[in-house]
């Protein structure tokens, strides 16, 4: 594995200096299925990029996405490569494509520089004129932009598309800015832009609302639990997990359930399940003692599901976990016996 590593770090550092300036940026890395991410020591930029590598999104919109300049992205590229981590950039006569997005590094260095160096101190309306005509770099210096009415002229511009779209997802800090960007479904349906709206902690509910009610069940509580959300979205995604369990199938209940062990119905209180959930319930055989403490605790489990739960063979060397159930206020008297 270090002689590939090595080997690719070769062909990465040979192709790299012999791509154009103008075509390193389309260069659309891609991770390699063979190596363990666990196992490579990377720090947490290197792993942030890592994780954001697809195999759809260029470099220069890795630098969009990261704000960094890409002449930064190049050397943390090139560790990644020579751990094996992400493939190797093509050859010139393949790389040789025009990237979606122009290079994000300017004269004056980032996208961010660009906009408070030189764009902030033009007159709001004239911003706002320049950003729906605008091309590059202005146009995603212009994301950066506080002022709704600015990110909406560049949501509008036909030039804009979704690197844009993540930036301003990112850190544009009105609500009234990422409700325009919410309003363009086409970019609203990319996972990225929803992971950073979920994280912009002046995302709205309603906004909110939309992103996690195309989710699954488990997802939104997977939302409440992130530490990468700021506390305010976390309380929304909790006040939608509640409310989704009782519209979604009883599947999808069950389902949420046995993903999480029975975690997440800790804030289900006050809710319950109905008749085809616990038949669901029951038809599983129970493997983990996790799952059947949380289900011990919540007090809406069925009587039905507590008979099942009894029932399992790994509650014959759990004595204080089968007096739990026991105890349980929907245990059925029949099985109240010893315990």
């Amino acid at each position: 594995m270090a002689a590939i590593g090595a080997a690719r770090a070769r062909t990465f550092a040979t192709e790299d200096r012999t791509e154009k300036p103008g075509t390193r940026d389309g260069w659309r890395p891609a991770a390699t299925s063979g190596r363990d991410r666990a196992a490579l020591q990377l720090t947490p930029i290197e792993g942030y990029l890592l994780s954001r590598i697809d195999g759809a999104t260029t470099v220069g919109e890795l630098a969009l996405i990261s704000g960094m300049p890409s002449q930064a992205l190049w050397p943390i590229l090139e560790r990644l490569a020579r751990e094996g981590a992400i493939e190797p950039p093509p050859s010139p006569t393949v790389a040789d494509v025009p990237a979606q997005v122009e290079d994000p590094a300017t004269p004056s260095g980032t996208h961010r520089q660009l906009f408070e160096t030189r764009l902030h101190a033009m007159p709001e309306g004239a911003r706002t004129a320049l950003a729906s005509t605008a091309g590059e770099p202005e146009l995603s210096a212009l994301c950066f932009d506080p002022v709704p009415s600015v990110v909406r002229a560049v949501m509008d511009n036909p030039r804009s598309g979704l690197p844009h779209g993540r930036l301003i997802a990112a850190h544009h800090g009105n609500a009234v800015g990422l409700d325009a960007l919410g309003e363009k479904t086409a970019l609203l349906q990319d996972t990225e832009v929803q992971r950073l709206l979920l994280r912009n902690q002046q995302t709205s509910m309603p906004l909110l609302q939309r992103i996690l009610s195309r989710r699954r069940l488990t997802d939104v509580y997977n939302a409440t639990q992130s530490r990468e959300l700021p506390e305010r979205n976390r309380t929304n995604a909790m006040q939608m997990l509640r409310r989704r369990f009782s519209e979604v199938s009883a599947e999808e209940r069950v389902e949420l359930i046995f993903r999480t062990e029975g975690r997440a119905l800790a804030a289900l209180s006050g809710l319950s399940l109905d008749g085809k959930a616990a038949a669901l319930l029951c038809a599983r055989t129970f493997t983990s003692m996790l799952i059947i403490e949380n289900l011990a605790r919540w007090p809406a489990t069925p009587p039905p599901v507590i008979l099942h739960l009894l029932k399992q063979p790994l509650l014959r060397q759990m004595p204080q976990l089968r007096a739990m159930l026991k105890r349980h206020p929907n245990c059925p008297a029949s099985a109240r016996g010893p315990a």
